[in-house]
């Protein structure tokens, strides 16, 4: 049996983490195959070693002497290998990367190398095997994420090492060019490792005790869900909820893995288990989990007999691909649409409601702004009576006009849109009528 354990920039900050991590290894020899992310922030004020890569690597384009610049990172990484009392000397390592910051070898070059030294350290503290993502996680010439070719590649790697520690966020294109996935990009890896290997179990460790059911910064110290399904993780991460990389789990998820979100700073806490299907003895509350995002704006248009006008969405919708533009919901009337779309998208398209005017003749068109949209997620909302009632009459007892209302017929969610001053008070008063008085 195996499982794979991901650590996050805040459980390998410093070596006093170094130390903490080790010990939960070390506690089940189970947790053999380790994904390190590139350290952290120490303190608040402290600047994490990716942002620090960024800013050498900028610094050096502009003419600064490389090896200058790499000074403060490269002590930052001595500093734990000191404080390890460990032996290995990277200033090899150090001159490599100065040398191709000078050469220009990309962005995704620099970022990656945080979560490289800090696997080569790691590996040295516990004696595994390093083995670096380049050589066995790979994109396409386009920088597309291959999937069945790196799935062959780590199994094949990983089957001749019983422990190994494969750095997170980075891979390499077939030219050997450094590629990235986004930021938190190093869940992904982990959950691609977990795949590889067929693991029992891809436990997440990071700085929280679980994924919360609501934003702790609205809601003072939301409840820790026991048990989540991929498709509730799904629509809650889409929406914000943070914790972890939201495509983290379609690797995991077609091997039906369930992934464990736990604390390095609390490692006798459960944490949140996510599961295909959750157990029958989980908590059996209406609402998993609450999310929401601000800055959406909405197209609303009206045109008498819309609904009997053949290929009307459909020119719409060629306007927004011919755009580039993306869109959340399209929630539709008789006679009226409305275009849900990012704030920040239709601001750099500013032509597409002109060209959506052009193409469908509507008899009015308007943008209305400063919309926010709260998502309400639950497995125990399907067939279950009354539970859009309670929401609404939540929003309404606190005042809140609900625009815009959306549900999929797999009741699995509850969408609205509110204006953006009533996000927090709309995100707590939901919380309150549904985890507070179950």
């Amino acid at each position: 049996m195996a499982k794979v354990v991901k650590f996050g920039g805040s459980s390998l900050a410093d070596a006093n983490q170094f130390r903490k991590v080790a010990e939960i290894i070390r506690s089940d020899r189970e947790r053999r195959y380790v994904v390190p992310s590139a350290p952290g922030k120490r303190f608040s004020e402290d600047t994490k070693v990716t942002d620090m890569l960024y800013r050498c690597y900028e610094a050096v384009g502009k003419g600064k002497n490389a090896t200058a610049e790499f000074l403060p990172i490269a002590e930052r990484f001595n500093g734990i290998i000191g404080d390890l009392g460990l032996t290995i000397n990277l200033d090899h390592e150090y001159d490599i990367i100065a040398e191709n910051f000078r050469k220009r070898a990309g962005k995704d070059y620099a970022a990656s190398r945080g979560e490289y030294l800090n696997g080569i350290i790691l590996a040295n503290y516990l004696g595994f095997q390093f083995v670096d993502a380049a050589k066995c996680i790979y994109f396409t010439a386009s920088g597309e994420f291959d999937a069945d070719l790196t799935d062959a590649c780590l199994a094949s790697v990983l089957e001749g090492y019983a422990e190994a520690v494969i750095p997170g966020f980075y891979g390499a294109k077939p030219d050997g060019t450094i590629q990235t996935f986004s930021r938190g990009g190093s869940d992904f890896t982990g959950s691609v490792v977990a795949k590889a290997i067929n693991a029992d179990l891809y436990e997440n460790w990071t700085d929280v005790s679980g994924f919360l059911a609501a934003d702790p910064h609205i809601v003072d110290n939301p409840e820790i869900i026991e048990y989540i399904t991929y498709k509730e993780l799904r629509e809650l991460s889409y929406m914000g909820a943070g914790v972890l990389h939201q495509d983290a789990i379609f690797p995991v998820r077609t091997a039906k893995i369930p992934i464990n979100i736990r604390n390095t700073n609390v490692p006798d806490a459960k944490g949140t288990m996510i599961v295909p299907e959750a157990p029958e003895n989980a908590d059996n509350k209406i609402i998993t989990g609450i999310a929401g995002k601000k800055h959406f704006s909405v197209i609303s248009i009206e045109k008498d007999e819309m609904n009997s006008e053949v290929g009307f969405l459909r020119r719409i919708l060629t306007v927004l691909d011919n755009e580039g533009m993306g869109f959340e919901h399209i929630p539709t009337g008789i006679d009226t649409m409305s275009l849900v779309v990012s704030t920040e998208e239709l601001e750099a398209h500013p032509d597409a409601v002109k060209y959506i005017n052009q193409v469908c003749r509507p008899n009015h068109i308007e943008v209305i702004n400063d919309l926010a949209l709260v998502a309400i997620v639950g497995r125990g909302m399907k067939e279950k009576k009354g539970t859009a009632t309670r929401i609404f009459a939540a929003l309404s007892h606190a005042n809140i006009n609900i625009k815009m209302i959306d549900q999929g017929s797999s009741e699995l969610n509850i969408i609205v849109g509110i204006h953006e001053k009533d996000f927090e008070k709309a995100v707590q008063v939901i919380y309150d009528m549904f985890m507070l008085s179950e």
